[in-house]
């Protein structure tokens, strides 16, 4: 399981997190607000901003880019769907073998994950190549050789909220010469949550559900505390989460599950388990539990609601009609 969760966050953090938790599938119905952004701002036209450009990273260094870059490689899924949804995925050249949205992204040369391809990087000779805090840590000494090949490397942090998520959409947008792409999908991102939070709080405390976020499958049952990205969304559409006195990801028996009694259960790990919302259904011992007793199981696409992008907004609406379909059709 430990494997699973490692996995996982790899894929949405980039490395971070992926398997029992990664992958990053179709998004849910984009309601068009970044879409729009996207489409209204197509980088085969004129590239924004003034270069030279000084930005600090997710590592806290300051990173000087003096034009405009031309070409760019991700090894994020997560800075990927940020780069195209600012309207730059033309200049995309190299991405992670985790990288899967938007589609375009599957004729895009692989250029690695967690171990990067160096020699295939460094023949690409990207103008601007996006990597991860792991890759800071464990491979320092190969980002030197990037840079001193002349590519600018900027190094993402964790993000594990939506004001970091912001943060990073910014500073790539500062990084790319698309500032004002992202500050409109910033923008838009605050004002769909705003929209959310202010409906959810319509809704009487009694009608309040219990939510039990499943991240990994039984045997070996995690679930995701505070700090964490479903957790935050939980409260934004007035729901409790079933284990909001943990922090993190955490592991629970079915035992313990059961004591919580939550009227609805998500799980995210459909993309890889079939029917996962079946085989919760037919857990020996959970009987009695609301959830399945109404029938309120449901499976989200994972990416919507770990991997720090634009998308996020996606899943935060989606638990919002699952939870409370009568609030949020």
């Amino acid at each position: 399981m430990k494997q699973l969760l490692s996995k996982w966050k790899q894929m949405s953090t980039v490395a971070l997190l992926a398997l029992v938790l990664t992958a990053c599938g179709a998004a849910e119905e984009n309601n068009g607000n970044t879409d729009n952004v996207n489409n209204d701002n197509n980088a085969n036209e004129t590239v924004e901003g003034a270069f030279p450009v000084t930005v600090t990273d997710g590592v806290g260094q300051e990173v000087t880019i003096d034009e405009t870059p031309e070409t760019i490689a991700s090894l994020l899924p997560s800075s990927t769907e940020i780069v195209f949804e600012l309207g730059a995925g033309d200049r995309m050249i190299g991405v992670s073998e985790y990288c899967n949205f938007p589609e375009e992204t599957a004729d895009i040369q692989v250029i690695g994950a967690q171990d990067m391809d160096a020699e295939l990087i460094l023949s690409l000779s990207p103008d601007l190549l996006l990597v991860q805090e792991y890759h800071y840590q464990n491979h320092e000494d190969v980002l030197n050789e990037y840079e001193e090949a002349g590519i600018d490397v900027l190094v993402m942090g964790s993000a594990e909220s939506f004001e970091e998520t912001y943060d990073t959409i910014r500073m790539i947008g500062e990084a790319t010469g698309t500032s004002d792409e992202a500050g409109q999908i910033v923008t838009s991102m605050e004002e769909r949550l705003e929209e959310i939070r202010e409906q959810a709080e319509t809704i009487p405390e009694e009608d309040r559900q219990t939510v039990w976020v499943e991240v990994g499958p039984s045997p070996d049952i995690f679930t995701t505390g505070q700090d964490t990205f479903m957790h935050e969304m939980l409260e934004a559409i007035n729901a409790t989460n079933a284990a909001e006195e943990e922090s993190g990801w955490v592991q629970f028996t079915e035992e313990e599950i059961v004591t919580l009694e939550p009227d609805v259960v998500i799980t995210t790990y459909g993309y890889y388990i079939d029917s996962p919302e079946a085989d919760v259904l037919a857990r020996d011992g959970w009987s009695e539990v609301p959830a399945i007793q109404n029938e309120r199981v449901y499976d989200v696409d994972n990416d919507t609601v770990t991997r720090p992008g634009p998308r996020l907004i996606e899943g935060v609406e989606t638990l919002a009609k699952l939870v409370y379909p009568d609030v949020f059709e």
